[in-house]
């Protein structure tokens, strides 16, 4: 009996659309069954193309007796698809359409190799920690984790904002900045990065507390270990503030308060034998590219 493997993407361009459908005749012809998600779906249809595969019903994926789910495109594809995953712990496997991947690290001419690869088993789970809300409920429901960071920011031309911050019981600093962003080791290489945050291992036991356009230019990014709870108590002159989860953003109350956690559950990434956290800094990253350095001879 075939592997049933989730396949999950969301719209692009046009152009995309044969890469998608080659890449699920491969798996097809790799011995694993496609079952695409409805956003996945609904794109190939209005575009023309029929549909290759069974379409998930809901978005309820731990009922559906899934291997593991891929997701086809870029890394926002890839955060979407973990979004989806929750608290099933389906493993995840990004094949990257889009520029950079860094979490979506599988390259369309090694589709084949990783594939075969999943049909033998030829692979390891790496659990990656997630962040999680633990309050405002009413706008967050059950989707109040995030695999990059939780951040908050002010609304569009409005003053900075003051947070501050808490670790457990003890004050840890008031930021004046345009936002903050709490962000895990998997989040470190993205919006965290731009702001200047450290790079940590993806395994790392700890968040990055980053201040986005910090008033006072002292204040430096700060690593603290994730078994801290984190409590936010916002102070914004305007009346509302965003609060974003990954690539979801709903507006809260400018003097809300906001409590962070490391959540209680995990995501594990698919890590095939090719693929390298250090390998992918290197080259995602440009580390050391320099005429007079390459690696160390033996």
């Amino acid at each position: 009996m075939a592997m049933r493997i989730g396949v999950n993407g969301r719209a692009m361009e046009a152009g995309n659309a044969p890469l998608v459908l080659h890449t699920m005749a491969r798996m097809k012809a790799n011995g694993l069954e496609p079952v695409l998600t409805r956003s996945l779906a609904v794109w190939l249809q209005e575009l023309g193309h029929p549909l290759p595969s069974s379409v998930l019903p809901d978005t309820d994926l731990a009922k559906h007796d899934l291997e593991l789910c891929i997701s086809l495109g870029g890394d926002g594809t890839l955060l979407d698809t973990v979004s989806l995953v929750g608290r099933s712990e389906i493993p995840v496997l990004g094949i990257n359409l889009g520029r950079l991947g860094f979490l979506s690290n599988v390259k369309l001419d090694t589709v084949d190799v990783a594939l075969a690869a999943i049909k033998n088993g030829r692979y390891m789970l790496q659990d990656r920690s997630l962040v999680e809300v633990t309050d405002h409920q009413e706008l967050l429901g059950d989707n109040n984790f995030a695999l990059n960071e939780v951040s908050i920011h002010k609304r569009d031309s409005a003053s900075m904002i003051a947070v501050h911050v808490h670790l457990g019981a003890d004050y840890l600093n008031t930021y004046w900045a345009d936002g903050l962003i709490i962000a895990t080791p998997t989040g470190s290489t993205a919006y965290s990065l731009s702001c200047g945050g450290p790079v940590l291992y993806p395994t790392s036991d700890a968040f990055v507390i980053n201040p986005i356009c910090p008033h006072n230019l002292n204040v430096r990014p700060f690593v603290v270990p994730d078994h801290y709870t984190i409590t936010l108590k916002l102070e914004a002159r305007s009346d509302r503030c965003l609060m974003n989860l990954d690539s979801r953003s709903v507006a809260i109350d400018g003097q809300s308060q906001i409590t962070i956690r490391r959540a209680r559950f995990s995501v594990k990434m698919v890590q095939l034998e090719s693929s390298d956290f250090l390998e992918t800094l290197r080259t995602k990253l440009s580390w050391g590219l320099d005429v007079r350095s390459g690696p160390p001879k033996a």
